[in-house]
């Protein structure tokens, strides 16, 4: 695969296609005169590269699966750019994964009638060999316990088993609010639970099996029992879109349909209308690849053994392009990088900027990354995270330590007064990371992590782990903002003359605090992310680093 070159600056740079949106003019008031911090402004809201860099990475490069070659194809031209910018960058390798090649896939009905029908393999599909198969669907029954799916296992031989829920609907539910009656829209809502019920959890349909992120342990057991595939649909509350993940299966396809599709499939199958479904599906399993984080680092003059981080992750999903989740995270790192290298080109403390790979699959790069780098663990003077979307950053989390909170807010006096307004920070220390982005593997070792969160822009119902999450859907405008008041605050901390300390909020104190508030407005107190060592009844405690697994787990190769 070409990797497209890139060297910003140069008369051959990308430009992004079609209409152009002009610099965005808002108005800045500086609370001080810092010149370094105007220079930030100006490069980061004037004269932004995220749109260029954004149409090579999500156009010309496209998603990033966990040891898939495109995942290495978009690094190898992330340390170029970098390097074209005269920052050290390297690929730093700390293990393998299992690999995949997508090829092209095409989904048709040919009985009782022709539709070439909107779906596409899974993650880590097995393909049909490049050749046409036909195949007739089966809907899973629901069973009264495994022993009896087991014995039902022969009917499924060679067939395609659905194994999601028919839809009710594949409206989104603000538009039944909007439009229902509402004691209509309130027995939609009761039909979507109980669909939910009965086809989710950890015991589909009384099988023994999850579907976990597609066709999960389900699908395994399907294959083993001479199943010929699954069809998988999740639909997200949003109008067409899907989250596609990955399946566990070796030898048999996984695909997933549109909701209008599967329901389609779906209802020909329970009505006996003896559908057909013809596949040809182009996808190669490539057993344990060499995976790595990307690491562009900026040696500090001072204190080289302080370090600030920049912290994205790089794979994504590979059902779209991988824009918002988590491209745009990575955009705002690269462009503070870049913006950085002008204006500090000799930081008192080092500035790293880490894009980590195997965040979808439990933070496998950025927890491989503090167990092979102690020194920056030790030396860690902030890390800031980003990883939710396009939107403006709103809300940022000090990663429950006082002294980061203290430290934060005089960085936040310090940047222009609408970036401090938009963010609303109050000076709370807020809560270790939880569990769900890479600042969870720095934030569970004490270390200073300040996480980034953005506006959503509806980012859960359509672009996060979806089939629709591309350049079209990226704000540029608050891109251009995240960048710029990311390079502010990784200059502020860089330069400051002192050094975060680490001691810890206390969670039980805060949860109680949590608890009233709640209470005193009616509602619940705000729960704890996964990792935190809280038995059941017992008080919250800081949350437990985990393992970095440096292969693919056994049961998946």
């Amino acid at each position: 695969m070409h990797v497209p070159q890139m060297v910003l600056g140069s008369r051959g740079a990308a430009r992004a296609p079609g209409p152009r949106l002009r610099p965005t003019r808002r108005l800045r008031r500086f609370p001080t005169n810092d010149p370094i911090i105007k220079r930030i402004w100006a490069l980061g809201m004037d004269s932004s590269h995220t749109e260029q860099l954004g149409q090579v990475l999500f156009d010309s490069l496209g998603p990033r699966l966990m040891g898939g070659p495109e995942l290495k194809h978009a690094q190898d031209w992330l340390v170029k750019t970098y390097r074209s910018w005269g920052i050290d960058a390297r690929e730093e390798r700390y293990g393998t994964w299992r690999g995949w090649v997508r090829g092209p896939s095409h989904i048709d009905l040919i009985a009782p009638r022709v539709r070439t029908l909107e779906g596409t393999m899974v993650g880590y599909s097995p393909g049909t060999g490049g050749k046409n198969a036909v195949y007739v669907p089966v809907i899973l029954p629901h069973f009264a316990d495994s022993a009896a799916f087991v014995k039902w296992l022969p009917n499924a031989r060679g067939k395609l088993v659905l194994v999601n829920a028919p839809p009710a609907t594949c409206r989104p539910t603000d538009d039944w609010a909007e439009n229902a009656a509402p004691e209509v829209a309130a027995h939609m809502d009761t039909v979507r639970q109980e669909l939910a019920r009965e086809w989710g959890g950890r015991n589909v349909r009384g099988t023994g099996y999850s579907l976990a992120l597609g066709g999960g342990e389900l699908g395994v057991r399907l294959e083993q029992g001479g199943a010929g595939g699954i069809i998988t649909s999740r639909p997200k509350n949003g109008w067409g879109t899907r989250e596609i993940f990955e399946t566990y299966n070796k030898k048999t396809p996984a695909i997933s349909l549109s909701c209008e599709d599967y329901g389609l499939v779906f209802r020909l199958t329970e009505n006996n209308q003896h559908p057909k479904l013809r596949l040809n599906l182009d996808g190669t399993l490539l057993g344990e690849q060499p995976v790595f984080n990307v690491v562009a680092m900026v040696k500090g003059s001072e204190h080289p053994d302080e370090y600030v981080v920049l912290s994205s992750h790089f794979d994504s999903w590979d059902g779209s392009s991988g824009a918002t989740d988590n491209g745009t995270g990575t955009l705002t790192m690269l462009e503070a990088m870049r913006i950085l290298r002008q204006v500090l080109p000799h930081p008192k403390r080092t500035i790293i900027a880490g894009h980590w790979s195997g965040e979808e699959e439990g933070e496998v790069g950025s927890k491989a990354f503090t167990e092979d780098h102690p020194e920056v663990m030790k030396g860690l003077q902030a890390l800031f995270n980003q990883d939710n979307g396009t939107g403006r950053i709103v809300r940022i989390n000090a990663g429950g330590l006082p002294d980061a909170a203290e430290h934060l807010t005089r960085w936040m006096n310090t940047v222009p007064v609408e970036f401090k307004t938009q963010t609303g920070y109050d000076g709370s220390p807020g809560r270790p990371a939880g569990g769900g982005s890479d600042d969870f593997s720095f934030s569970c070792a004490g270390a200073p992590i300040f996480g980034l969160g953005a506006l959503g822009w509806d980012y859960g119902n359509y672009t996060w782990h979806t089939d629709r999450d591309t350049y079209d859907k990226v704000v540029f405008p608050d891109l251009h903002a995240n960048a710029t008041l990311t390079a502010m605050l990784v200059y502020l901390a860089s330069e400051d003359s002192t050094q975060i300390t680490r001691q810890r909020v206390d969670l039980v104190a805060l949860a109680r605090q949590d608890s009233i508030t709640a209470a005193a407005r009616g509602g619940a107190g705000r729960g704890f992310g996964r990792g935190f060592g809280r038995g059941r009844g017992g008080p919250p405690a800081w949350p437990v680093c985990e393992r970095a697994p440096r292969s693919t787990n056994p049961r998946l190769k």
